[in-house]
Order: structure tokens, then C-alpha cells, then sequence
């Protein structure tokens, strides 16, 4: 059983031999010297091989014939196969002689196919090279000539279109390589441009500033003739559109102009063309910077950078000079740069796409508002020149209407400007109160003498004078007040106008503006006129026909009051009767000065009467002397002369048909009753000195006569206008005195020791039906004469 297994499993392995490749056969026989078998195999094998080779015998025995066959014709091929060769071989030879110059032919050939293709990959090639070559080459151009921004343009095309193209040459890899250096260089120079125009606009900004005030003002002198001449002024956003075209038509959105100046020189064709401001100014650096920031994807930066450095530029301009306040050119220049300053933010704001805001701009502004006022306020304080006030007051006015018209708020401003108004009318009160005391100081106190009817005309269109009476006179004649009256009336009317002038261009309504001048020309007569007229009739050396001409003056201008009412109606538009209308206290303020004259009449005459009784020189203890001896005293002659030439002048005292008014000659009256009681009172007090001890007969008589010059001045009436023996009462007290120690102390005890019959010196001489009890002093006299007498009869 084993063996026929053995057997079948040499036949398979022969038939694997024969039928696989002899390279696959190693693990067949490895498997047949790994059994015990292998003899046998290999007889197996033997006899198969002996069997083919039988096979093979028979095939060869069956085609012999055939093989000797084929041989033989193979022989006599060879033959012809040799000839063949050889007509082959001459062909060939033949063939290879004619064909050299076919085959150089050939080769030229190839070599112009090889020389063509390289051509045509050399062109193609440098059609991707020309480009980069010609774009570096308007790159270097564009940078020679400052144009950054078309640079920076040429520079992003050749780095993300051409230099991808062209492959890598090492010309490519160099200009990669200086692409960002190039770059760097675009984005220092625009940033240099920048800082450059900056710093020329800080310079600037004062012509800058200038040239839109001076716009301002032509375009404000000239609205009524605009629709005439409609080319007479470029509107400020016209020009912003214009600009925004030029920017926007420019290449990539450049602006056409190159120039890195920051100003253009402007000149003026014509006088009133007057330039726009931001005509003035290049601001190329700025579009091309914020361009090139953009492209670069540094826009924030440029922004922060470009309004961190305006703000430090606004702090700046918005300092003001220490001796600002010293000229109206230094408060000029000062608006000028702030004009000019936010002239360039405003254009800048409407010209570019968010570089600033207007918020930002808002914000600059309201600190410039503040620091503006602030500034305002303190420099101006120190100001006392109100020409340089209201000049100041015409360039803020100037300044906020610029600054108006660019869509500022200018509230602030004009609130400054009220403000500043008490401060101009202090300063006017200041001068005006000058000019009064100048006025007062040359006014020789006299009336005006008029020769012709003109120098008349002339006085009276000064001065409202409204006299009949004094018109109806044939010349010369005299007016009644002196110089001051024209001239403070004209002045009245200068101050008038001042304050007027302040109140204009302030947006103020009729009604303010008259309440406004009314209530400052109420302190000028109330607080500075009022101090001058006081100031003259308290100054020293003032005599009494100047006090007298006070008083006419005063009267007069008392008188005008409504006039000047009249004329600031007219001058307003106000009515005097509108309500809550401020009334001028001109009359009140007269009437006072006058009254202070008049004190003072009355105190500088008693201060003469004064200088003459100090010359009097009683002699106490003379002797009893006959009453036909007795002479009265020279310094009262000489006081009674006095009075007598002093109450002739206030015969010029004139009447005033006003309410309570002074009546005419009333002054010259009280004046005239103060010196009679002044001289009785200063008389009684030689009586009553404590360093008189003793009194004589004699002293008594000389006191005596001079009383009785006294009641002889007194009853002759210096002044009219006195009722019966009115002016002999202020002798009163000094004559019952007189009379009772003439008489004795008897005189004392006696219920009536006066009578109409008892004496012609009686006091009640004059009222046959009254009596004077004694008073106080006549019962200190009464003492007195009780102690003379006592020492009298101690002496005996």
C-alpha cells in the first residue's frame, strides 16, 4: 500500500518537474530528499528520461529526410546570400557616399530645429521677464520722482503678479528680496512727507487762518451782491467736492499734485479774489501717506499717529503768548492759528474717508473752546484800552463767524462776549471819568460868550438849549453854563456810541441792546460823572462864583436828561414806554450834585466868615467909651464888603421850572440866612470862650455897635426874596444877650424884659405884639453876668 502511495507520488513530482520552470523546482526536490525514497526516485527518473530520449529518437528518425533537405537548400542560399551581401555591401557603400551630405544637411538641420526651440523658450521666457524687468525699472522711476504711492502700486503688482510668473532667476530672488525693503523705504519717506507737512502747516496756520478770515469777511461784506457776482466767492463745500474729485480721479486715488510743500504760493490777481484757505495748502502728503498706510495695512496706525500729533499741535496753537493782551496783533495771530488749525481738520474731515471723525473733531473743538475762553479771560482782564476792547471784541466776533461757517459751535463765544461787555464798560467809565476830570479841570466856570449867530448855532447844536428868552437877546450875549455843559453833553453821547459799538454783530435784540446802554449810561452818571462834579466842587481853591456856575451847569444838564432819553430811543428803536425799560437816572444824579454844591456854598462862605472873625480883636477890659465914640469893627467892615460882593453874584443864579426845584435866588437866600446865623453864632462863642473872664462896659459897647452893623446888613437885604425882617431873627439870641447885660441883671428876672417901647435896638421892635423869653444862652449870659458882677464888687 505504502509503495503504490510512493509510486503515485514520484509520478506527480515528475510530471510537477516537467511541466514548471527549472528555477522552481529546488522545494520539489527538497522534498524528495527529505523522504527514504529517493532511490527509487531516481530510477523513476532514469527510466523517464530513457523514455523521452526514445521519443525524441523517433522524431528525429521521422524528419531526417526533411532536415537534409532544408540543408541542402540552405547551402544554395548562402550562395545567393553572398552576392546578396555583396550588392548589399555596395549599396550601402554607394548609398552611405551620396548620403554625407544629406546627413550635414541633417544636421544643420537639427541644429536650427535646436537653435529655433531654444529661441522660441528663450522669448517666451523673457516675455515673462520683460515685464518684471520693465515694472522694477517705472518702479525705480516712480521712486526717483517721489510718487509713492503709484510706487508702492507697481510694487504690489511686481511682487504678486509679474515675479510668480517669471520663475526663478536670480534677478527675481534679488528683487524679492528688495521688495520689503522697498516697501519699508515708501512707508519712512510718506511717514517723513507727513511729518514735513505737519510741520509746515504749524507754521502756517497763522496765514492759513488769515486768508479764511479775510474770506469771511468778503464773503460776509459781500451777500448782498452774490447773486450779481456769481463767481464773487468759491463756497467752502464746493471746494471739498472739487478736492474730492481731484483725489478720486487721480491714479489708484491719488491725488494728481505731487508737490510736498504744505503751502502754495497764492498770489492775488485781483483784489477782491481772495483765495479759499485750503487753496493754500497741499495736502497730497497727507491723501498719499494715508494711501500707502492702507495699501500697507497700516491705516490704524496712520491714524492714531496722524491725531496724536494734531493734538499736541491744538495744545500749541491754543497756548497763547505771555504779552497777548499788549496789541490787537497778538490776539490776531492767535486766531489766526486756531482758524487756520481747524480750517485743515474741517478739510481733512470732509476730503478723506475717516482719517478723523467728527467726533474727533468735535472733541478737539470743545477743548479748544475752553482753553480759547479761558485764555480770553485772562488776557483780556489786564486790557484798560476800550478801543483795544471793542477791536478785540470786532476780531472775536470775526473769529466765531469764521469758524461758523465751517459747522463750529460758536455759543460759547458770544456768552464770553456779554461777559466781557461789563468789563468794556468799566474800562469806558475809567476813561470817560478822565475826560470829565480833564473837562472840569479846563472849564474856567464862567457863561459862554456869544458874538455871532453861528458860534450860537454851534453851542446849540451841542447842547439841546431851549431859552426864549435868551434867543430873543441881540448879540453879544452870554449862555448861561459854562464849557463843561457842551462838552459833557457831547460826551454823554460819545459814551452813547461806545457801548453802541460793542453791541453790534453780538446777535442781540433792539431791547437788549437799549437796556444795555441804558443801564451803563446810568453809571456813568450816576458813579463817574457824579464822582467828577464831586471831585470839582471838593477840590480845593474853588471859589464861590465857580460853585455858583456848578450849580447853573448841573441845572442844565439836569434839564437834558430827556434828550438823551430821546436820543438813545432813536438810536435803539426802542420806545421809553416799552415795558421793563430801564429809565436813566441823569436827573437824580444832578440834583445831587447840585445839593452837594450848594453844601458846599454854604460851607465855604462860613469858612471866609470864619477867616474874618479870627481877625477879631476884642479888648474885654477896655473902658466905658460914649456911644458917639465907638467905631464899627474894621474886620467886620471888612466881612460885611465881603457879603455884600458875594450875594451880588447869586443874583445869576437861574430859575428851574422842574420839580423840586431850586426856587430862584433860594440858594442866594439860605446862603445869605446860614452867614447871618454863622457870624451870631460865632460871635456869641467870643462871649461864651472860657478864656474871657471879665467883660467891660466899654468891651460891651464896641460888641454892641458891630451887632448893630450886623442888623444895619441884615435890614438893608443883601438878597431879595426875604419876608419883612426875616434875616434880623438870626441876631436874635445875640441881641437879647447884648441887650441884657447892657441893661444890668435886673434884665434877667423880668417876665418881659423886652418891649416895643423899651429900646429902638429891641428885637420885638419889628412885632409890636410879641415877646422873647430868654433862652439858654441869654441864661448862661445871665451866669455869666452874675459872676462878673460878683468879681466887680470884690475888686471895689
Amino acid at each position: 500500500m505504502a509503495s503504490v502511495e510512493t509510486a503515485a507520488e514520484h509520478e506527480r513530482i515528475l510530471r510537477e518537474i516537467e511541466s514548471t520552470d527549472t528555477n522552481c523546482i529546488g522545494p520539489t526536490l527538497r522534498s524528495v530528499y527529505d523522504g527514504q525514497e529517493h532511490g527509487l526516485f531516481m530510477e523513476k527518473l532514469d527510466a523517464r528520461i530513457r523514455n523521452h530520449d526514445r521519443e525524441i529518437e523517433k522524431m528525429c528518425n521521422h524528419h531526417f529526410q526533411g532536415f537534409v533537405d532544408s540543408i541542402t537548400e540552405l547551402l544554395k542560399v548562402r550562395g545567393e546570400a553572398q552576392k546578396l551581401k555583396s550588392q548589399v555591401i555596395e549599396t550601402n557603400v554607394r548609398l552611405q557616399e551620396d548620403g554625407k551630405v544629406l546627413i550635414g544637411s541633417m544636421e544643420e538641420l537639427k541644429q536650427c530645429r535646436v537653435q529655433q526651440r531654444n529661441i522660441a523658450t528663450t522669448i517666451d521666457k523673457l516675455a515673462l521677464c520683460l515685464p518684471v524687468l520693465e515694472m522694477y525699472s517705472r518702479l525705480q522711476e516712480q521712486m526717483r520722482a517721489k510718487r509713492y504711492y503709484p510706487a508702492l502700486r507697481t510694487l504690489e503688482q511686481l511682487e504678486h503678479t509679474c515675479l510668480p510668473r517669471a520663475g526663478q532667476y536670480r534677478f527675481c530672488s534679488i528683487m524679492a528680496e528688495n521688495i520689503p525693503k522697498l516697501r519699508t523705504l515708501i512707508q519712512d519717506t510718506a511717514m517723513t512727507q507727513l511729518r514735513d507737512f505737519l510741520e509746515s502747516i504749524r507754521k502756517h496756520s497763522d496765514k492759513i487762518g488769515e486768508t479764511a478770515i479775510k474770506q469771511a469777511q468778503l464773503q460776509r461784506s459781500l451777500d448782498s451782491s452774490v447773486t450779481l457776482q456769481p463767481r464773487a466767492l468759491i463756497g467752502r463745500r464746493g471746494r471739498k467736492e472739487a478736492a474730492a474729485v481731484t483725489e478720486s480721479s487721480g491714479e489708484g486715488g491719488s491725488p494728481l499734485s505731487e508737490q510736498d510743500s504744505g503751502i502754495l504760493d497764492v498770489e492775488d490777481e485781483e483784489e477782491e479774489d481772495v483765495p479759499g484757505a485750503q487753496d493754500l495748502v497741499d495736502f497730497s502728503p497727507v491723501y498719499r501717506c494715508l494711501h500707502i498706510y492702507t495699501v500697507l495695512g497700516l491705516r490704524d496706525v496712520f491714524e492714531n499717529y496722524y491725531r496724536k500729533q494734531r493734538r499736541k499741535q491744538a495744545r500749541l496753537v491754543l497756548q497763547p503768548h505771555s504779552n497777548m493782551h499788549e496789541t490787537l496783533e497778538g490776539y490776531r495771530r492767535y486766531f489766526n492759528q486756531i482758524v487756520g488749525f481747524f480750517v485743515v481738520e474741517d478739510h481733512i474731515l470732509h476730503t478723506t474717508q475717516g482719517l478723523v471723525n467728527r467726533a474727533y473733531v468735535e472733541e478737539l473743538w470743545e477743548l479748544a473752546l475752553s482753553k480759547i475762553v479761558a485764555a480770553l479771560r485772562t488776557h483780556s482782564s489786564y486790557c484798560d484800552d476800550p478801543d483795544l476792547v471793542l477791536d478785540l471784541k470786532n476780531l472775536i466776533v470775526l473769529f466765531a463767524d469764521t469758524l461758523q461757517g465751517y459747522g463750529f459751535p460758536v455759543s460759547q463765544l458770544f456768552d464770553m462776549l456779554l461777559e466781557m461787555r461789563e468789563q468794556y464798560g468799566e474800562i469806558l467809565l475809567k476813561r470817560w471819568n478822565i475826560t470829565f476830570r480833564q473837562i472840569l479841570d479846563q472849564d474856567n466856570f464862567s457863561p459862554i460868550p456869544v458874538s455871532t449867530e453861528q458860534e450860537y448855532r454851534q453851542y446849540t447844536s451841542q447842547f439841546p438849549l431851549q431859552d426864549p428868552e435868551l434867543e430873543k437877546l441881540s448879540f453879544p450875549k452870554k449862555l448861561p453854563f459854562s464849557e463843561f455843559v457842551p462838552k459833557a453833553y457831547c460826551q454823554l453821547k460819545e459814551f452813547i456810541y461806545a457801548c453802541l459799538k460793542y453791541s453790534e454783530d453780538l446777535h442781540l435784540s433792539s431791547t437788549e441792546i437799549d437796556d444795555m446802554i441804558r443801564k451803563s449810561t446810568n453809571l456813568l452818571l450816576t458813579r463817574t460823572l457824579s464822582n467828577c462834579l464831586q471831585y470839582a466842587i471838593k477840590k480845593k481853591n474853588v471859589g464861590l462864583a465857580e460853585l455858583v456856575q456848578v450849580i447853573i451847569n448841573t441845572t442844565h444838564l439836569e434839564q437834558s436828561c430827556h434828550f438823551l432819553e430821546e436820543f438813545i430811543t432813536n438810536i435803539t428803536n426802542v420806545p421809553p414806554e416799552t415795558a421793563n425799560a430801564t429809565k436813566l437816572y441823569g436827573t437824580a444824579t444832578f440834583k445831587d450834585a447840585r445839593h452837594a454844591a450848594e453844601a458846599e456854598i454854604y460851607t465855604s462862605l462860613n469858612a471866609k466868615i470864619d477867616q474874618f472873625l479870627q481877625l477879631a480883636d476884642y479888648d474885654w477890659m477896655s473902658a466905658a467909651q460914649s456911644s458917639g465914640g465907638l467905631t464899627t469893627s474894621d474886620y467886620l467892615v471888612d466881612l460885611i464888603t465881603f457879603l455884600r460882593s458875594t450875594f451880588s453874584v447869586f443874583t445869576n443864579l437861574p430859575g428851574m421850572p422842574v420839580e423840586h426845584a431850586t426856587l430862584p435866588g433860594k440858594v442866594a437866600q439860605t446862603a445869605c440866612m446860614s452867614a447871618c446865623k454863622h457870624i451870631s453864632t460865632s460871635l456869641m462863642q467870643l462871649l461864651l470862650d472860657p478864656e474871657v473872664r471879665q467883660i467891660s462896659i466899654g468891651a460891651l459897647h464896641q460888641l454892641n455897635v458891630d451887632l448893630k452893623e450886623c442888623e444895619s446888613f441884615a435890614r438893608a437885604g443883601p438878597v431879595a426874596g426875604f419876608q419883612g425882617d426875616t434875616l434880623l431873627l438870626a441876631f436874635s439870641d445875640l441881641r437879647q444877650v447884648g441887650l441884657c447885660l447892657l441893661r444890668g441883671p435886673h434884665s434877667f428876672v423880668s417876665s418881659s424884659f423886652c418891649s416895643p417901647s423899651s429900646s429902638p435896638h429891641c428885637l420885638s421892635s419889628a412885632s409890636s405884639s410879641s415877646l422873647f423869653p430868654p433862652s439858654l444862652p441869654v441864661f448862661i449870659f445871665f451866669l455869666h453876668h452874675v459872676v462878673f458882677m460878683f468879681h466887680s464888687s470884690l475888686n471895689a
